[in-house]
């Protein structure tokens, strides 16, 4: 068991073999005992199907599963029946977001952020959902500025969030002086830290730069220095990844939130290293 509680995410396996790689995962971070898994959800809903089997694969271990669920591109009526579906299947806790919008497509749907959609599944069925939403201790990609992103994410908590989930950073001072802010606005619920582990330094830079969070110079520099030197690029990656993971421990934060991309190995060795 981790020396404090993880969760991992994971996202729907297109193929057989993918999702063979998922369930071996699974099963190892299984070892863990983490609080929950939780699964991805494609641009304008374009996994659904793929993530509910997902879900429903994953917590075939006995791990409470939570499905993404965006509301970019859906009607109430298709959500709802959405959520009826998730609790007729004892699925009992969300990762509600606003979703990222499919290339061309206009905005779409009835509900158009993060916190309506939070009001709207409280509305329709109460406290049936232990509902997670995202934060971002880098401001939002599409935000003005940050007083502006935690405007929206306090307002995302007073619609009824429980917890929310950081994007990956690689600097604790940020996730840290996040919380103070979103504190002092009167904002109790807990804020864990999403945790990318460094495997690859392309698909690293790629992901980093597509979704806003900032990749420290000293580090990118480190890793090109690697080259195709793999067993470089996870070694040095371990050590960075546990170091920040021990800085945030040590200042408090609840858990850690791995984003696994499918895989266990990088995840376990940073926890075994907090031990």
């Amino acid at each position: 068991m981790a020396s404090i509680p993880v969760s991992f995410e994971f996202f729907p396996p297109k193929t057989p073999a993918g999702q063979e790689k998922l369930l071996l995962a699974r099963d190892e971070l299984a070892t863990t005992q983490p609080e929950f898994f939780s699964v991805t959800y494609g641009a304008g809903g374009s996994t659904q199907d793929g993530t509910l089997q997902t879900v429903l694969a994953l917590r075939e271990n006995g791990v409470d599963t939570a499905p993404h669920l965006s509301c970019i591109g859906a009607s109430r009526e298709e959500l709802c029946n959405q959520l009826q579906g998730y609790k007729e299947k004892g699925i009992k806790r969300l990762v509600a977001l606003r979703g990222d919008l499919p290339s061309g497509m206009g905005m779409g749907g009835e509900l158009r952020y993060a916190n309506e959609l939070v009001e709207f599944i409280r509305q329709e069925f109460d406290q049936d959902f232990i509902i997670e939403v995202a934060a971002y201790p880098e401001a939002h990609p599409q935000a003005p500025n940050l007083d502006i992103d935690i405007q929206n994410f306090v307002r995302k908590c007073q619609a009824g969030a429980d917890s929310a989930i950081t994007q990956y950073f690689f600097n604790a001072d940020a996730y840290f002086y996040f919380v103070d802010r979103v504190r002092a606005a009167g904002i109790e619920i807990p804020i864990i830290p999403g945790i990318m582990p460094i495997t690859n330094y392309t698909k690293l830079a790629r992901f980093s730069d597509a979704c806003g969070a900032e990749l420290p110079r000293w580090i990118r520099k480190q890793l090109e220095s690697y080259g195709d030197d793999s067993a470089s690029i996870i070694q040095f990656g371990e050590e960075v990844i546990s170091n920040l993971c021990q800085q945030l421990i040590e200042g408090g934060a609840p858990s850690l939130h791995f984003y696994t991309l499918n895989q266990a190995k990088a995840s376990l060795a940073v926890i075994n290293n907090l031990k």
